[in-house]
């Protein structure tokens, strides 16, 4: 089928975007140390620069919340630097590129932040799974509750962390709403049973995420802010009592803040949720909206041609087709990803995956 679609210009906020096939955020863990962008990540963007807009990989908005060993972080000048040199890349190439900004949560450990126990609304740990540390896969451990006289501390290095990404030479940023790290966990009634101004109803679980979007757009304004959703999403042993009312909630609520666009995870990684969550999103948020999570070619063609979508997130086929979109334009066949290279360091499964160029 004809893919034109995906191929015509977006206005995304402030930004006008050359395709509708955008790059999504991947984890990737390949910074050098202390958390330092380096030329490898430079060339792997580089390479992807043709995506109508690369949504860069979660990367730390403050110091002492890692949560992948070797995930980039953006609050030192080192850091900055180091981004720097990725967006001089991509723009060489004539790419544009987004900083997602994260806090880890409950996701972090002590022994990737110099022993320090990581913070959540509640002690409730993540379980069924491990993170990866210097000393192999080890469980989460338990968090501690995040104080509320702390919290202005956490949004503050939000919009430090907005300041840093326009000295790095961001075109946007996004804040990182979703699958289970400090943010959604403060969202989602699963992981979120404090009390007080931060929990409770909806209106108090959206608080902060809600506070963190004032203090970035104080920085870039509105319309160089996009935020990413999971509202299904089990991953980090993430639940809510109901998706389907959170998402429609937040789909109005988040008029007001005149975003650039509203990234939504429409699935579950885990199958332990159902719900349609993209026609809610689409009915309520009156912004631009990109979907993500499975879509192929011709699906993202079709959901954007019926007015579903504005424009799709791709995620693994751009991490193993750097050349996504000229593929998708030559009905070429795509490379498939190697997951055993998804985490480790250096550029096999990372920046060797062959374009159609050769």
């Amino acid at each position: 089928m004809s893919h034109d679609v995906l191929f015509s210009p977006l206005k995304l906020g402030a930004l006008t975007l050359p395709n509708r096939i955008l790059m999504a955020p991947l984890t990737r863990c390949r910074a050098e140390d202390d958390h330092v962008p380096g030329a490898l990540m430079a060339e792997y963007y580089a390479q992807r620069a043709s995506a109508g807009l690369i949504i860069a990989e979660a990367t730390m908005a403050m110091a002492g919340n890692s949560a992948f060993w070797r995930e980039p972080g953006v609050h030192s000048q080192s850091q900055v630097d180091g981004w720097k040199r990725v967006t001089d890349a991509v723009h060489a190439k004539g790419g544009l590129i987004a900083l997602q900004i994260w806090h880890g949560g409950r996701a972090c450990h002590p022994l990737l932040n110099d022993g320090a126990v990581p913070v959540a609304p509640l002690a409730i740990p993540i379980t069924g799974d491990e993170v990866h540390t210097p000393q192999g896969k080890q469980p989460y451990t338990t968090p501690r509750e995040l104080r509320d006289d702390e919290i202005p501390g956490i949004i503050a290095g939000f919009a430090q962390a907005a300041r840093n990404a326009k000295a790095a030479g961001f075109d946007m940023v996004e804040v990182h709403g979703a699958n289970g790290y400090l943010l959604d966990e403060f969202l989602r009634d699963g992981a979120n049973k404090r009390g007080g101004p931060y929990g409770g109803s909806v209106e108090n679980r959206a608080r902060l995420m809600f506070e963190v979007l004032e203090a970035v757009i104080s920085v870039w304004g509105a319309d160089h802010v996009g935020l990413r959703l999971s509202p299904l999403n089990s991953y980090n042993s993430m639940k809510d009592s109901d998706p389907v009312g959170l998402t429609t909630w937040l789909a109005q609520a988040l008029n007001p803040f005149g975003l650039a666009y509203l990234h939504m995870m429409r699935g579950d990684f885990f199958q332990q949720q159902q719900g349609d969550v993209m026609t809610l999103a689409r009915a309520g948020f009156k912004g631009a909206l990109i979907g993500n999570m499975g879509y192929d070619a011709d699906e993202a063609d079709a959901a954007i041609r019926e007015g579903k979508l504005d424009a799709v997130a791709f995620g693994s086929a751009f991490l193993a087709n750097p050349d996504l979109p000229a593929r998708i334009k030559a009905g070429a066949p795509l490379n498939a990803p190697n997951p055993s290279t998804f985490y480790s360091p250096g550029a096999e499964g990372y920046t060797d995956y062959p374009s159609l160029a050769g």
